[in-house]
């Protein structure tokens, strides 16, 4: 690791305008910070902490929906009773992220903005794509958790545990620039795929932070399931969020699934919400969204154990959603 100094913001606009002038590393938790820096893929001069600024721990229900700022950390999402009752997709999610250690410390800002958690970016011995070469050695080399679905030119996954939620929440994510202006982006728009940019993994410009995000919706029902190799800390191998949304001003009443750790982005699955619609679950029907989910993936040579992952996952989520009993072997 580097040498390098150390800011700590008081206060949150002093703040932005820092980052923006573009010489400090952002730091809040610091769990993937810290660990890019270790290996070497990160070597900021600066290291600018917004780790004490209070104001942005929350979680409140203002008229326009939930407001959680974007220090609220990982454990606070998952001890919200407030969560747990109307949000339950997003309160899974976080609740079983990592270990209980690293969810005290993990924020819901940094947890969204993570960067890949590819072998081969994270190894500073590999000039991979993503670092701006001009191999993706997973397309040749071991690529058993890489995308199986939206990949290319870089078969990154998307780390984040909380993303897929959101997405399935159709939430929105509003970011604060230097010139205190605030931008409201949807959370199915604020990431992006490889092609559209190889070297980012979500919209945010030079500068830009996330102040908070917010929910404007309650779904009727919401889960989330997800799969690892071992129980364990260990990252999952295969995330599904559904979410039942009602009807409401400027949206349609139906479901939305979204896949996480099997794409680049928090991956929509529009051929398992065709299926689904705004029927309720039966077995029978989140099965066939879950074979419609896999459906649109393509494998690598040593992943397409990810599809029946897809399958299962998508099919214990809408059956957790609708309150059935979830099966353990399929």
């Amino acid at each position: 690791m580097n040498t390098f100094d150390y800011l700590v913001a008081e206060d949150f606009d002093a703040a932005v305008a820092e980052y923006a002038a573009g010489e400090a590393a952002l730091k809040a938790g610091g769990i993937d910070l810290l660990d890019l820096m270790k290996e070497r893929i990160a070597t900021p001069s600066t290291v600018l902490s917004i780790d004490s600024l209070d104001e942005l721990r929350y979680i409140r229900e203002e008229p326009d929906g939930l407001h959680v700022g974007s220090l609220t950390t990982l454990a606070d999402l998952g001890r919200s009773e407030l969560l747990a009752a109307k949000f339950a997709t997003l309160h899974l999610a976080a609740a079983h992220a990592a270990t209980p250690q690293i969810r005290e410390r993990a924020t819901l800002g940094g947890n969204l903005c993570q960067r890949p958690r590819c072998w081969y970016f994270r190894n500073h011995e590999f000039h991979c794509l993503k670092k701006g070469g001009a191999t993706c050695f997973a397309v040749e080399g071991e690529n058993r958790y890489h995308a199986i679905i939206g990949g290319g030119p870089c078969h990154i996954v998307h780390p984040s545990n909380v993303a897929p939620a959101l997405v399935a929440l159709d939430g929105l994510i509003v970011v604060r620039s230097a010139d205190r202006q605030t931008q409201q982006i949807r959370a199915a728009d604020f990431f992006v795929l490889p092609l559209q940019s190889l070297y980012a993994e979500n919209v945010l410009k030079p500068g830009q932070i996330i102040e908070e995000v917010i929910l404007p919706t309650v779904p009727s029902e919401s889960a989330t399931i997800e799969l690892r190799e071992k129980q364990s800390f260990d990252w999952p191998i295969a995330i599904a969020s559904a979410a039942r949304r009602p009807a409401a001003a400027g949206s349609h009443a139906g479901w939305r699934v979204c896949l996480g750790a099997v794409a680049p982005v928090p991956w929509l699955s529009q051929a398992a919400m065709e299926v689904l619609g705004d029927r309720d679950i039966t077995p029978e029907l989140a099965e066939a969204a879950g074979e419609a989910a896999a459906a649109e993936g393509q494998p690598m040579s040593e992943n397409a154990y990810k599809l029946q992952l897809v399958k299962v996952a998508t099919k214990r989520a809408l059956l957790a959603a609708a309150g059935r009993e979830v099966p353990s072997w399929n």
